[in-house]
């Protein structure tokens, strides 16, 4: 009798959850819908012209997977600034080898060049006692000479300068680049919630000594992050320079950059994920994000510098939002 009455409590718990999910995804639609028609106003009709949203879309695939891997890496409580640089490189070799065997080249040397490099990372994180951020930025100012020795380099620098060729960029052009979202989608949200590794990551995000007591292997776990934070970064790469064509080399940190937007939508992903799980709500802010500087761009304020500025602020109050309620020094 005990246990049917436990079970029932258990039932109507999960029903009311389920519930409460509905009304806020029913919430957050209406309330899209509105901003959506508040920009279309600043903009004067013309933001919710097709092209425009068209813009929107192309705009925000690659960030969102750059994000994504980034809740991974926030769940186990580290930081990694080195991932532009990364993409940098990873872009190269996308590039070079597309231009030379095609497409599946560039798809393999992405997800090669990417995964190995941010695995080299989880590796200095996991055996050394390096401050994760210290560590990254170290690597980031490695990845960007590197990458300017290939730029420079007589041999290379013909290579890396050569644009991924129109008939290869197919994957980072709508529809192709939203069924590439989509299948990522899939994917990532069964291995962020619904696998052993995902479990393990959360867990020594909250505490890794009791963790690794409860017998999580910490050491390995980081390295599976890396190696699916790798993945995600390669994917990114592939995408990046898919829809952009070319990428240009980056010098004294500037490479960091790259991940801002990323990091916004991660932090604004981790606000939400209280009422809606995080890996739904990464499109989600990514789609919010980027329709708020087009709307900046249809409203023309200047890309190089207020753009720039009004995204540090948002990284910053995300951020002031996010730590809410968390004592301690965050890593």
């Amino acid at each position: 009798m005990q246990q049917n009455s436990l079970t029932a409590k258990d039932t109507r718990g999960s029903m009311t959850g389920t519930k409460a999910q509905l009304v806020f995804a029913g919430i957050v639609i209406v309330a899209v819908v509105v901003l959506l028609l508040v920009f279309n106003l600043l903009a004067h009709g013309k933001f919710l012209e097709w092209m425009n949203i068209k813009i929107v879309l192309a705009n925000m695939v690659y960030p969102t997977f750059m994000a994504w891997g980034m809740c991974f890496i926030f769940a186990c409580g580290y930081t990694d600034m080195s991932w532009g640089a990364v993409v940098v490189l990873a872009s190269f070799g996308v590039g070079v080898f597309g231009n030379m065997y095609g497409l599946a080249g560039a798809l393999i040397a992405g997800i090669v060049i990417g995964t190995s490099l941010v695995f080299i990372n989880f590796c200095v994180f996991a055996f050394t006692k390096i401050p994760s951020w210290i560590a990254s930025l170290s690597l980031a100012m490695i990845y960007e000479a590197a990458a300017v020795a290939l730029y420079v380099g007589r041999s290379t620098g013909s290579l890396v300068e050569a644009p991924l060729d129109k008939n290869l960029r197919i994957l980072g052009q709508l529809p192709w680049s939203m069924l590439v979202l989509a299948a990522g989608f899939i994917i990532i949200y069964f291995v962020y919630n619904r696998t052993i590794i995902g479990f393990n990551i959360r867990a020594i995000g909250g505490n890794t000594a009791v963790s690794r007591s409860l017998g999580v292997n910490v050491n390995k776990t980081l390295l599976w992050v890396g190696l699916i934070c790798g993945l995600l970064i390669g994917v990114t790469s592939f995408l990046q320079e898919s829809y952009s064509g070319i990428t240009t080399v980056k010098t004294g940190l500037s490479s960091i950059f790259l991940i801002f937007q990323p990091l916004a939508i991660a932090l604004l992903a981790d606000i939400m994920q209280k009422k809606v799980n995080i890996v739904i709500a990464v499109p989600l802010c990514a789609f919010l994000l980027y329709s708020l500087f087009n709307l900046l761009t249809l409203m023309h304020v200047p890309s190089g510098t207020l753009q720039e500025a009004l995204l540090c602020a948002f990284l910053i109050v995300f951020a002031v939002i996010g730590q809410r309620g968390i004592k301690g020094v965050v890593k």
